[in-house]
């Protein structure tokens, strides 16, 4: 005999799919242990916009496709509204607001505002937690490179090139940093 209830769904599938059911979600969420409640359909987008209240993580196609949604989790740029909240379950998840340090802005975030590599801003936090993510992965970057890892992105107001041109400064600016930083030779030392 069928386990099903009246309308042919399973009952344990009716358990799992009640709207008003909600789960805790614990995270790690820019660094600071954070707990909400949560329905198992709801996306990660969500969750961080209206339980956690990061509002800088936006939402724009919801597909996917635009990258205004983009966060970091578990130090990957991951898409937001591709992710159901409770797969956030005691991870780290990072948002744009997370980039700022103590001091202000963090160098990624001056390069944007000193390039004016943004105009809306609609578009900007995925943006910034992308190239976040790719500046760790690749800290030199060609102009062609940028240009790639960009198109993942959709943004009706910049053209691309301000933000291009904050990307390859930032990277500069990292690559004398750790010139003046690293280790002296040994002719140098022995000189």
């Amino acid at each position: 005999m069928s386990k099903t209830m009246k309308g042919g769904a399973p009952s344990s599938a009716l358990a799992v799919m009640r709207r008003e059911e909600r789960h805790r979600i614990a995270l790690t969420l820019n660094g600071s242990p954070r707990t909400g409640l949560c329905e198992p359909r709801a996306l990660l987008s969500d969750f961080l916009r209206h339980e956690l209240g990061t509002t800088g993580t936006h939402v724009g196609c919801e597909h996917g496709v635009c990258g205004a949604c983009t966060v970091r989790v578990d130090g990957v740029a991951a898409r937001s509204c591709l992710m159901l909240a409770v797969q956030a379950e005691g991870r780290a998840v990072d948002t744009v607001e997370g980039l700022a340090t103590h001091d202000g802005l963090s160098d990624l975030q001056e390069a944007f505002r000193r390039h004016h590599a943004l105009q809306c801003g609609f578009c900007t936090a995925g943006i910034l937690m992308s190239c976040a993510d790719y500046l760790e992965r690749v800290p030199e970057p060609t102009e062609a490179q940028v240009r790639d890892m960009l198109s993942g992105h959709l943004c009706r107001c910049t053209g691309y090139t301000p933000i291009i041109a904050a990307v390859l400064d930032v990277a500069a600016n990292r690559a004398r940093a750790r010139q003046m930083t690293a280790p002296a030779s040994e002719e140098t030392c022995n000189a």
